[in-house]
C-alpha cells in the first residue's frame, strides 16, 4: 500500500516538474503586458497594461495580441498552482512513511494472524490488494477448451465465464482457481470469494458435470474436504450445478450472490 502512494506521488511530482519547465518557457516568449478587461453597456473591451505608457485600447485588429496576454495570465495561475502542489508533494515524500496501518497486520507472523482481527481501513484499497496478491494458477491440460471472461481471465466453460462475468459486473472480488489446502491436499475452488461487508473468505463451486458419474464422486470427496477443513456448506461454501439437461440457472447465482456474497 505504502508503495503503491509512494509511486503515485513520485510520479505526481515528476510530471508537475517537467509542466513547471515547460510553462516558464511559454511564458517567457509571450509578450510583455497584461489584459484589462472592461465591461460597458453590456460590450467587453480589452485594454493593454502594465507597459510604460498609458493603458492602450485593443481592437479588432489586436486579436493575436489580446489572446496571447490572456494565455500569459493563464498560465501564470497555472504556474502558482503548480508550484504550490509540487511543494507539498516534496515535503509529503519527505514525511511519509516507509510503512502504512493496511501493512501492520501483513507483517504480523502466521501465530499473531491467527488471532488478530485486521482493521477496516478502506475496503476498495484491501480489496484490490487482495485480488492483485499473485498466486499459482491451476494449469490448463494441452487441447482443453478456453474460455475468456470480461476482465481477460482463461477459464474452463462458458458458465464459469457467466459466473465469472456476473461477479465482476456486481463488484465482488473473486479470484479464479486460486490454490487451498485443506488437510494434506491441494484444492483449487472454482471461484474463491471475498466478501466485503466482514472481509470473509468464501469459496464457490460450480458443478457442471452433474451427469458424468466419476465427475460426480469427486464432488462428493471435494465436499468431504471442504467440511473436514471446517469450511461449512452455506455458511463459506455454495454451489451452483448444471447438466446436459438444465443449464446453469443465473437466478440463481443472483441469488446467492445477493444473499451471501455481499
Amino acid at each position: 500500500m505504502a508503495i503503491d502512494i509512494m509511486k503515485a506521488l513520485n510520479s505526481r511530482y515528476i510530471l508537475l516538474s517537467k509542466s513547471i519547465e515547460d510553462i516558464e518557457k511559454k511564458i517567457k516568449i509571450l509578450p510583455e503586458g497584461r489584459i484589462k478587461i472592461k465591461e460597458r453597456n453590456g460590450n467587453t473591451y480589452y485594454y493593454l497594461a502594465d507597459t510604460k505608457s498609458a493603458d492602450k485600447y485593443l481592437g479588432p485588429n489586436d486579436v493575436v495580441l489580446i489572446e496571447q496576454l490572456i494565455q500569459k495570465d493563464y498560465l501564470k495561475k497555472v504556474l502558482k498552482d503548480t508550484k504550490t502542489e509540487l511543494s507539498a508533494i516534496a515535503k509529503m515524500l519527505k514525511l511519509y512513511p516507509d510503512s502504512v496501518a493496511e501493512d501492520v497486520y501483513d507483517n504480523l507472523s502466521e501465530g499473531r494472524k491467527k488471532y488478530a482481527t485486521p482493521i477496516n481501513i478502506c475496503d476498495d484499497s484491501f480489496a484490490q490488494k487482495w485480488m492483485n496478491t499473485p498466486y499459482k494458477r491451476k494449469p490448463f491440460k494441452k487441447g482443453m477448451p478456453k474460455f475468456y471472461t470480461l476482465k481477460g481471465e482463461c477459464v474452463r466453460s462458458k458458465s464459469e465465464a457467466m459466473i465469472a462475468d456476473r461477479l465482476f459486473a456486481r463488484g465482488i472480488p473473486y479470484r479464479y482457481e486460486c490454490p487451498l489446502k485443506v488437510g494434506n491436499k491441494i484444492i483449487h475452488p472454482d471461484f474463491t470469494i471475498l466478501r466485503m461487508s466482514d472481509r470473509k473468505i468464501l469459496y464457490h463451486e460450480h458443478c457442471g458435470k452433474m451427469d458424468d458419474a466419476d465427475y460426480k464422486e469427486n464432488m462428493v470427496e471435494r465436499a468431504n474436504d471442504y467440511s473436514e477443513a471446517g469450511i461449512v456448506l452455506g455458511d463459506r461454501l455454495f454451489y451452483t450445478f448444471e447438466s446436459d439437461m438444465t443449464p446453469l440457472d443465473i437466478r440463481t447465482l443472483d441469488r446467492i450472490t445477493e444473499t451471501h456474497f455481499r
